[in-house]
């Protein structure tokens, strides 16, 4: 389904504003004009067997200590899942990943969401709507509007930061 069609059809309103391509946090805090609303990353995960896939939103400026995550999760051991992956599952290529494409995880579980506890609480998130040359501003209502018809339940936790040791891209 169309994204604006579906937001449109379950009453979800959000900001969009055009820019450059970005793929980074970096290039977007360059190439993006200043936004309400907490800015995200999103990393597309897998467990160590490549059965469970999990998309964790977090802070823009964060680091994750995925071996933490994992365990925080019950998970376990957690890596980066493929552009192959990301295409199958959540319909997006590499720069596009965002909370927005769990529109395209139609069966409701192939895909588990995570989001940072800070950024539940924000008043508005950021996202990319399935394309890196828009952002949107999504108010906290939408986005519970939004996931409740996406049928994903969010796992709310603090995401553990990296320390030097244990960064991430």
């Amino acid at each position: 389904m169309d994204l604006n069609e579906f937001l449109n059809q379950h009453g979800i309103e959000l900001t969009r504003c055009e820019h450059p391509a970005v793929m980074t946090v970096e290039e977007s805090d360059r190439l993006v004009p200043k936004l309400p609303g907490a800015k995200t990353k999103n990393l597309f995960l897998r467990d160590g067997k490549g059965r469970r896939h999990l998309l964790v939103t977090i802070p823009g400026a964060r680091s994750v200590d995925l071996g933490r995550l994992g365990e925080e999760l019950g998970i376990g051991r957690l890596g980066f899942a493929s552009a192959e992956r990301l295409l199958a599952h959540l319909g997006l290529t590499p720069g596009s990943v965002s909370l927005l494409g769990l529109i395209n995880d139609t069966e409701h579980h192939k895909v588990e969401f995570v989001i940072d506890r800070d950024l539940w609480a924000a008043d508005a998130v950021q996202a990319h709507p399935l394309v890196n040359t828009a952002t949107c501003v999504i108010p906290h209502a939408d986005l519970v509007r939004f996931l409740q018809a996406t049928g994903h339940e969010p796992r709310i936790i603090e995401v553990p930061a990296a320390t030097k040791e244990t960064a991430t891209p």
